[in-house]
């Protein structure tokens, strides 16, 4: 596993993929969170990163599939996938090295934000006065936010051999999971469905964790929604072995 996340970290920062990534994410949620007049935090008149975390969801919903369209898409084009698999490596640890690579590729985009907060606490009347339980619950969220979509772009990339139509199925997967399954709970109005759809909602899950109090049970199920989409790229492996 450790070869495989070595040689996917180098070919990232090999390349111009992790340098464009962070900069276009980090040019991105700058000016929306520091320039642009309608969501500008200096303009609130209070320390808040409440548009931060709102708005970067969306924008990992187009970055995290930029980033996993290659990882296994790439490899059946190319023909090293069937190489990988006479390794002496097994599918799950092929399919780990990959996410953990890609995973920790997101995390370093996200790292530097925390600069945000520590300028809000210095400009906070007095210095100090931000909810620093409901930044620090944000910031997990969006740490297990970007680890599911990121399992699930590992996966849609093992479906086919081209990177566009990874990207394209993955920003699909993503906004159904995210908002889709939200929108049909609110849809439903109530009864055990809208409870369910509601649940499975991404976004009703990440701000729970952002209101300040990490629920063990928002934590397993994003952690959980991971352990799913690593079986059934597992599973799809497997079935490319036959």
């Amino acid at each position: 596993m450790l070869a495989i996340f070595s040689k996917e970290i180098n070919a990232f920062f090999g390349s111009l993929i992790a340098y464009v990534v962070m900069t276009v994410f980090l040019v991105a949620v700058g000016l929306i969170v520091w320039v642009f007049p309608d969501s500008n935090v200096l303009d609130y008149g209070y320390a808040d990163m409440g548009v931060f975390f709102n708005l970067t969801p969306f924008v990992l919903l187009f970055l995290v599939p930029a980033v996993t369209m290659r990882s296994i898409a790439e490899e059946t084009r190319n023909g090293t996938l069937e190489l990988l698999l006479t390794k002496p490596l097994s599918d799950l640890q092929l399919v780990l090295g990959k996410l953990l690579a890609c995973w920790l590729l997101v995390t370093a985009t996200l790292l530097p934000t925390l600069v945000y907060y520590f300028s809000l606490y210095q400009l906070g009347n007095p210095p100090g006065n931000i909810d620093a339980a409901a930044v620090t619950g944000s910031y997990i969220g969006l740490f297990l936010l970007s680890g599911s979509l990121v399992a699930m772009g590992i996966w849609v990339s093992s479906l086919n051999d081209n990177q566009i139509v990874a990207f394209v199925l993955t920003v699909f997967v993503g906004f159904i999971w995210y908002m889709g399954f939200g929108a049909l709970s609110d849809l439903l109005v109530s009864g055990p469905l809208a409870n369910f759809f509601g649940w499975l909602a991404l976004d009703r899950q990440y701000m729970a964790l952002g209101k300040g109090l990490v629920d063990s049970r928002n934590v397993v199920y994003l952690l959980t929604l991971i352990g799913f989409f690593i079986l059934l790229t597992y599973q799809r492996l497997g079935s490319l072995r036959r």
